[in-house]
């Protein structure tokens, strides 16, 4: 591929990328409501997906320090939504998990975010979908292998 077109598709990406992410952000955000912030959302929705997690475990797969994760633990459990959990056997090792109304609310603001995702995914064919989340997915991988190599460096 020669320079000047693959300089026309990164621009296009970048453009594309932002566009994008910055539409869903704010489309996402105001199914979330005001009653969570998008971390605290993808928080639960990852403690609800595990059914128990420890905060470290939560850092890594968020890409955040111990200490990001601890604050928004923290409004989680003040607000009711998640219980911190001692393991009996290592007193040091505290687990998370969903209150009845975390699940409660979780599901609730779920059920909005896939009504938001099904009234523009329907808008492609089932090909093009599923050609397009092969794609994106193969994006996260490549990204992820390129997080990897840049820490390990």
């Amino acid at each position: 591929m020669d320079q000047k077109a693959l300089k026309e598709l990164i621009d296009r990406y970048i453009a594309v990328s932002f566009s994008v992410n910055k539409k869903a952000e704010m489309m996402i955000k105001s199914e979330i409501g005001s009653d969570l912030t998008q971390d605290q959302h993808y928080t639960l929705r990852y403690i609800r997906q595990r059914d128990e997690c420890t905060s470290s475990e939560l850092a890594e797969i968020f890409g955040v320090n111990k200490s990001a994760i601890t604050a928004i633990i923290t409004r989680l459990t003040d607000k009711g939504l998640v219980r911190r959990t001692r393991n009996q056997e290592d007193r040091r090792v505290i687990y998370l998990t969903l209150t009845e109304e975390g699940v409660k609310l979780f599901e609730e603001t779920e059920q909005r975010i896939y009504s938001l995702v099904e009234s523009f995914i329907t808008k492609f064919d089932q090909e093009e979908i599923r050609v397009f989340i092969n794609t994106y997915e193969k994006l996260s991988g490549i990204l992820t292998e390129m997080e990897s190599n840049h820490l390990g460096e």
